[in-house]
């Protein structure tokens, strides 16, 4: 689930269907505007695409701008994940690494997926809430904009981030308690083999049965 959402993710992203245009309340056009994070295209009746890239980072509204960090904070803090939950495996052997210290690999790398799909949730909530605010807003004279694809397809990678990174954590957690009572049970006992002694009685009684002549 880890894995999955850090490649919705990356899909979101650079998705162009962040917020499209719609013509609710305002004169019917036959452009089509969709914007992501990056750039902002017009589709026209023809089918034809003309995309310009915002031309600066400074002149763009706050929001967005915290939009990207926390989306390129969400896929770094997702492949960091990634890369702990794959060599905490018990599967893996990288370096003779140590169980206990596996465990702990693998309890960072569930924070790691869970504070990854924090980000991402924050990101594409904040992005809706200024879509949705300006949308029921009356005095807003601007291009009105609805929710596009790439935000549902957000949600659901944040979604499958934060239940792999907890299920991740808890695993680990469980494991740590079961270590002690497996090494317990399975506790190595040295063999030890009995070897009978023979009594006095018996070696009086082979003496005297064979007599001091059958040694000579």
């Amino acid at each position: 689930m880890a894995a999955l959402g850090l490649l919705m993710l990356g899909v979101t992203l650079p998705n162009s269907y962040w917020r499209v245009s719609t013509v609710s309340g305002n004169v019917i056009t036959t452009n089509t505007i969709f914007e992501n994070l990056w750039y902002s295209c017009a589709t026209d009746s023809m089918g034809v695409s003309n995309c310009w890239e915002f031309p600066s980072m400074l002149a763009l509204s706050g929001y967005v701008q915290g939009c990207r960090a926390l989306m390129i904070t969400a896929i770094l803090l997702g492949f960091l994940g990634l890369f702990l939950g794959m060599v905490g495996l018990r599967c893996t052997n990288v370096g003779n690494i140590d169980l206990s210290v596996k465990v702990k690999m693998l309890a960072i790398a569930g924070t790691f997926h869970i504070l990854a799909g924090t980000c991402g949730m924050v990101a594409i909530s904040w992005y809706a809430v200024n879509i949705t605010t300006d949308f029921f807003n009356p005095l807003y004279v601007g291009t009105k904009y609805e929710l596009g694809p790439a935000l549902y397809l957000g949600w659901s990678a944040s979604l499958l981030s934060i239940l792999g990174g907890i299920c991740l954590f808890s695993t680990c957690c469980c494991a740590s308690k079961e270590e002690p009572a497996t090494r317990t049970r399975l506790s190595y006992k040295t063999s030890t083999v009995v070897i009978p002694k023979a009594t006095s009685d018996e070696g009086n009684v082979s003496f005297g049965e064979y007599g001091k002549n059958a040694y000579v």
